[in-house]
């Protein structure tokens, strides 16, 4: 009886470069199989890359092909492993909330740089629609001396941001709120209000990829074509009631309204606003003093 060749690390990329191409460019490709490999095989992604012949055990073989059969529905890659990594920190997400994107690193980055600047060593943070808590907790790891505190309206996305303070060892204070309705609770006056909230418009929807449209929470994600703003404006309200004089309001933003949401914020009385673009060169982020 022949016994059939066992799977080498060579075979699931050619594999995974076949079945996934109608979903994604040769790159994204490449990136997932490497993690999907690494995850499941437990080996580093140096070793997969300098040793494609090594092989692979039956029953891991067999875990990896029923991820890519998840990722042939379109499932995004961080869903099906239940985890990612954003700013360096491991994060628990499910479809309760968005999967934290680079440019939101960026976000933090500068809101890291600019507490830096000011000299700050202690104060508050408010984090306005955590989600997995990504900003919050990323922020907190790095600022052990302030209080953070974050909100969402969601109680599932609270429930997996609170495991993600747990598994990052820090301490942020989730409240489930609903920032175009708030009422009933107070904060402490803050040096920082931050937030990347809903901003996608259906004419955005119907330009991108089916794997966010499909999976990611459409709460998170979307907001009415004829009020591109409402989350912006009712922060930037909540913003002018809670900042101290002289603290910053942080914004990740739709890249098509950032003259639209500079104006906003200077006919509400913000001053020095600064449109930022990202790493790929699009208006991503904004800052402003309250």
């Amino acid at each position: 009886m022949l016994l059939c060749c066992m799977k080498t690390i060579k075979d699931v990329f050619a594999e995974y470069k076949k079945e996934l191409q109608p979903l994604y460019d040769n790159n994204e490709i490449e990136a997932i199989t490497l993690l999907v490999i690494s995850e499941i095989a437990d080996l580093s992604k140096a070793k997969i890359k300098a040793f494609p012949e090594i092989e692979i055990k039956e029953e891991l073989a067999e875990k990896i092909d029923n991820v890519l059969a998840e990722l042939k529905t379109g499932k995004p890659i961080q869903y099906i492993l239940g985890k990612t990594e954003f700013y360096g920190l491991p994060f628990y997400v499910n479809p309760s909330v968005l999967i934290p994107r680079p440019e939101t690193e960026e976000l933090v980055e500068w809101v890291l740089q600019s507490i830096a600047d000011k000299k700050l060593s202690a104060g508050n943070i408010f984090d306005i629609g955590t989600g997995s808590g990504c900003i919050a907790i990323s922020l907190k790891k790095n600022l052990q001396l302030f209080n953070v505190s974050a909100i969402d309206i969601s109680a599932d996305a609270l429930a997996t941001a609170r495991s993600n303070a747990k598994l990052n060892d820090v301490e942020v204070k989730f409240i489930q709120q609903d920032i175009l309705s708030y009422s009933g609770f107070e904060i402490p006056k803050s040096e920082i209000i931050i937030s990347n909230p809903p901003y996608v418009t259906l004419h955005d929807k119907t330009q991108m990829h089916s794997n966010v449209t499909e999976f990611e929470p459409h709460m998170a994600l979307f907001v009415p074509e004829n009020d591109p703003l409402i989350f912006y404006k009712a922060i930037a309200d909540f913003a002018l009631a809670n900042l101290l004089s002289g603290g910053l309001l942080f914004f990740e933003i739709n890249e098509n309204y950032g003259e639209e949401t500079v104006n906003m914020l200077k006919n509400k009385s913000f001053k020095n606003i600064e449109l930022r673009k990202d790493m790929s060169g699009r208006d991503r982020m904004m800052k402003a003093y309250r």
